[in-house]
């Protein structure tokens, strides 16, 4: 049986294209998903256009932010059934005895393979996935919604387990992407004032944001970082991933403040760093998410603390990928959704 795919072929630009691929076969502690609905990344953009900075095992179908139905259960899972409403972590391929792993950091381990680059992801009909991956999700929760989990988690990460928010803190978040303003809206959650910060050309993903209650900022935000008491702000949140964006960071950044950094930019920084040292700034990066996060951040959407309502730009069906592709990439629209039924 096969069905059409999403298919990043090979490392060369806008070498993605519509494929007939088979239906996976479970491995014994794997299950079989009838994906309903996958999310489009900034990854698979960067992949389509080949502006990506990580290896990709090429051909690989695209697709890391997905759910839906359980199809068929591996004869050694437990505590699953076919029909079971899912979302997927991105960790495909793990060490489950490395240290990391064991310490519940498997989203940190060296040997770690995702989807849609490592395995074939989810921008097609049917996906295995090892079932250590998965969360339930509850009826009240939209597919459309919750195959949006997997950015928000990531923005989870980036803000409250490795940022240093406290109640009435000032925080500058760098780039309107669908990762920055997810990140502004965790941090408003959190108790900040917020100001995402973008160019001339981001203003309509700019507008989206206000949706979430944060200040809009086209250029500099100096005037904002400063203007409580001439120190800057307390935190910055880079999700632009330029060089530039890390030097305007540390710019803004107040003493003894920090820069939580999980924008990915392959450009070398070409400038000095002494100002990390001179005001004493923490300057931590932030990778991927773990189950914790994961379950948090669906209690979020579930409850509906957390709505992806407003970054949600359309609905596609896969033979419509490119469109959905390029509406993201000339960002008329913060995220788009494909639905391969």
């Amino acid at each position: 049986m096969k069905s059409p795919a999403v298919v990043n072929f090979a490392p060369e630009p806008h070498s993605v294209e519509l494929r007939e691929v088979a239906r996976p076969e479970a491995g014994p502690n794997d299950v079989i998903l009838a994906v309903e609905a996958v999310g489009v990344c900034g990854s698979d953009l960067h992949q389509w256009t080949s502006s990506h900075s990580w290896p990709v095992n090429y051909p690989v179908v695209l697709g890391h932010e997905f759910g839906g139905r359980i199809a068929e259960v591996g004869k050694e899972v437990k505590g699953w059934k076919e029909n079971d409403r899912v979302v997927s972590e991105t960790a495909a391929v793990i060490d489950e005895n490395s240290p990391l792993s064991r310490a519940g950091l498997y989203n940190l381990d060296p040997t770690r393979k995702g989807f849609g680059y490592g395995v074939n992801g989810a921008m097609t009909r049917f996906v295995r996935v090892p079932s250590r991956c998965l969360h339930h999700v509850p009826d009240s929760l939209s597919m459309e919604h919750a195959a949006l989990t997997e950015p928000c988690c990531v923005a989870y990460n980036a803000v409250i387990n490795n940022g240093d928010i406290k109640l009435g803190d000032r925080v500058i978040v760098l780039g309107p992407g669908p990762i920055g303003i997810l990140c502004a809206a965790m941090a408003k959650l959190a108790g900040a004032e917020v100001a995402l910060v973008g160019l001339e050309r981001d203003r309509a993903r700019l507008d989206i944001a206000k949706a979430y209650g944060c200040e809009v900022i086209i250029g500099d935000a100096s005037e904002w970082a400063k203007r409580r008491d001439g120190l800057g702000a307390n935190g910055v949140i880079d999700a632009a991933g330029a060089s530039a964006a890390l030097k305007a960071a540390l710019d803004l950044v107040r003493p003894a403040g920090w820069i939580s950094k999980v924008g990915w930019g392959p450009q070398p920084l070409n400038f000095s760093l002494d100002p990390l040292v001179q005001k004493n700034i923490r300057l931590q990066g932030s990778f991927s998410h773990n189950w914790p996060v994961w379950e948090r951040v669906l209690a979020m959407l579930t409850s509906g603390q957390l709505d992806v309502k407003p970054i949600t730009g359309g609905i596609w069906g896969l033979e419509s990928w490119h469109k959905a592709f390029e509406k993201m990439h000339s960002g008329a629209i913060v995220k788009a959704v494909l639905k391969p039924v």
